[in-house]
């Protein structure tokens, strides 16, 4: 089903400011003016898209001012807010097959980097140069990062990285990984309870930027999975991969830090995302069950119909206004433990939320709504690894029940 782009929302919402709602709408028309039309194509492709295309998206996002958006501008970035980028991660998420990946970016991590490593990898990346990729998740330490494996040893002449890491989004197109790992020194033990990693009190989690061409790197696993996106999550090997003190990005034992705000960040992208995938899908779905008839009636006149977009409708409303109020508290620099366990439920709701209501929207075109030309299908597939990545949806509710438990009831709520 064609989607037809609705009338541009009112300019006078009082919530945001002009700056604001001129970006929303200049990141509206770039998804429906060059992503959503050739989501079929890539579908149709295996999610293998023309060369020309590429270029294409690279460029227009680059010309609509939409890449880079949370980086420093002296870095090439945007320079937005955390409110700034929900409107754009929003409507970025009225499209399907990750089309938007083609867009030049790079993970907030780099920000942090040394002048060096930003001209070498940050500023490349925002031009659509080279694209970066984080290697956390390990066999067994996927939602649990303390049970990391990976170990980077002291040499003479700097560190010698050792593990393997899984599921590395853009891991096979990457020029740099970001390589989370335990960083030893003077002969420390690499022993712990269960075997996984060195005592805790002797961890030392810290970030790496490892170039792709260096010896020791290994893809030895790159596993289909269930959306057609255009990159994928290969498992990657580091067999004595030796790199330089420069590679160290935040500080040794800096990582936990880094990796923390990168989850709430991702957590709040997801949330923001999950919301634009609700909006397109009950928009479509709205737009045939008015159209089709079953019995001398529009579909939407049942109430096994009707009923279903409007609990998928209640559910979009609840979770843009947590994900907004959670950019928003960012933005005023609330308690970060406070934000990040904002950001846990808004994953969380929004996630779980986006599921049933593709579920629903997919039920509702029937037999139409199985095909993978239909956006239904294609978001019932592509929305199911939200509950899984950046945190499951239990590490979500463990991070919630924590903030209870600590940071109490109110705070948490309010």
């Amino acid at each position: 089903m064609t989607v037809t782009p609705a009338a541009p929302a009112a300019q006078t919402a009082a919530d945001f400011t002009p700056e604001q709602l001129d970006l929303r709408d200049r990141a509206r028309r770039f998804v429906e003016e060059v992503l959503i039309p050739n989501e079929e194509l890539a579908e149709r492709a295996g999610r293998k898209i023309p060369d020309e295309l590429k270029q294409r998206i690279r460029r227009e996002a680059i010309d609509a001012r939409l890449s880079g958006g949370l980086h420093a501008v002296e870095h090439g970035g945007q320079g937005w807010s955390k409110v700034e980028w929900f409107l754009v991660e929003e409507q970025l998420g009225r499209s399907t097959n990750a089309l938007s990946w083609h867009m030049p970016g790079a993970y907030n991590v780099l920000g942090s980097g040394s002048p060096e490593q930003i001209e070498r990898y940050l500023k490349p990346a925002l031009r659509g140069e080279l694209h970066d990729a984080y290697a956390v998740t390990e066999a067994e330490a996927g939602s649990d990062p303390s049970r990391i494996a990976t170990t980077a040893r002291r040499t003479d002449a700097g560190w010698t990285i050792d593990g393997e890491k899984w599921f590395v989004t853009y891991g096979d197109v990457a020029s740099v990984y970001i390589v989370m790992a335990n960083a030893l020194v003077d002969g420390e033990e690499t022993s712990r309870r269960g075997g996984h990693g060195p005592p805790l009190a002797q961890r030392r989690p810290t970030l790496f930027l490892v170039d792709r061409g260096l010896d020791g790197i290994e893809v030895v696993d790159d596993p289909p999975f269930s959306h057609t996106y255009p990159h994928g999550h290969p498992t990657i090997r580091f067999n004595g991969v030796e790199v330089g003190d420069d590679a160290v990005i935040g500080g040794v034992g800096g990582g936990d830090d880094l990796q923390r705000s990168w989850f709430t960040e991702e957590r709040i992208g997801i949330a923001a995302r999950g919301v634009g995938s609700m909006w397109r899908l009950i928009e479509d779905t709205t737009a045939w069950a008015i159209e089709r008839e079953q019995g001398g009636n529009r579909i939407i006149d049942y109430q096994g119909v009707s009923f279903p977009l409007a609990d998928s409708a209640t559910d979009a409303a609840a979770g843009r206004l947590l994900a907004l109020e959670v950019a928003r508290l960012a933005d005023a620099g609330a308690d970060p433990k406070v934000v990040h366990a904002k950001a846990s439920m808004a994953k969380l709701f929004v996630s779980e939320a986006a599921n049933r209501c593709a579920d629903r929207c997919l039920q509702i075109f029937g037999g139409r709504g199985y095909m993978r030309t239909n956006v239904a299908e294609r978001f019932y597939r592509e929305l199911r690894v939200d509950r899984i990545w950046e945190g499951t949806s239990e590490i979500q509710r463990l991070i919630v029940a924590r903030a209870l438990e600590r940071r109490g009831v109110e705070r948490t709520l309010h």
